[in-house]
């Protein structure tokens, strides 16, 4: 595979726009806070985020605390932001951000009672 090649800054912000619009540039990388509803839910967080770093090979930096999980992204051999990171950070808001009843799924999701509350949605 060929080596990837950093985007340029006003490329990013572009992308940023349409494609990941919770995401941001900060300090270059790309930059997203998940909050959640305590503890085991971060820890839940944190290891989805893992399990997809760890497949995909490309791993973020991971900025944990009791009921947020900010995850920072960039492609430290292209020394930048890439496609991988791009491709990354979708995955992940696909999967932390996955809620099945919202697409038909016979599966209900995370009841809205606080007491299994999990991902603190944006909307």
């Amino acid at each position: 595979m060929a080596r990837p090649q950093a985007l340029a800054p006003t490329e990013i912000e572009a992308r940023l726009r349409a494609e990941l619009p919770r995401w941001s540039l900060v300090d270059g990388t790309l930059r997203r806070t998940f909050k959640t509803a305590g503890w085991k839910a971060t820890l839940m967080v944190v290891n989805t985020v893992g399990h997809l770093a760890e497949a995909a090979w490309h791993h973020p930096d991971l900025v944990v605390s009791y009921a947020t999980v900010e995850v920072r992204l960039s492609t430290h051999s292209a020394k930048g932001i890439t496609d991988f990171d791009f491709a990354l950070a979708r995955k992940i808001d696909e999967v932390v951000l996955w809620r099945p009843a919202r697409e038909g799924s016979p599966l209900e999701g995370t009841p809205t009672d606080p007491r299994h509350a999990y991902i603190v949605y944006d909307d």
